[in-house]
């Protein structure tokens, strides 16, 4: 079983910087993927980054690239999703998902934090 917990989430203003972290525990978790997926109210979760296990490979998606950035410490099995010029429509629930896979689905991750807000006003 694999433990994931988010941190790092806050009220901003448009234009700072936030830097989430996702904590993992349990066996296997170092060697997952993680990815991290936002929604926000009344609409559907949506795909925000991702990175291999090695840290190696990363994804963003469009409304995202060139501003958010995906990392992870293997010694403190942590994954980070620094959040820079940060927009009021980047105001979600974050949350950061395991799996064996590589992806940008979130079917294919079977472990999934509690989530942490972010909100960005104008």
């Amino acid at each position: 079983q694999v433990q994931l917990v988010e941190s790092g989430g806050g009220s901003v203003q448009a234009g700072d910087s936030l830097r989430l972290s996702c904590a993992a525990s349990g066996r296997g978790s170092s060697t997952y993927g993680v990815a991290w997926f936002r929604q926000a109210p009344g609409k559907e979760r949506e795909f925000a980054a991702a990175i291999s296990w090695r840290g190696s490979i990363t994804s963003y998606a469009d409304s995202v690239k060139g501003r958010f950035t995906i990392s992870r410490d293997s010694a403190k099995n942590t994954v980070y999703l620094q959040m820079n010029s940060l927009k009021p429509e980047d105001t979600a629930l974050y949350y950061c998902a395991a799996g064996p896979r590589f992806t940008r689905a979130a079917v294919d991750y079977g472990f999934w934090g509690q989530g942490t807000q972010v909100t960005v006003s104008s």
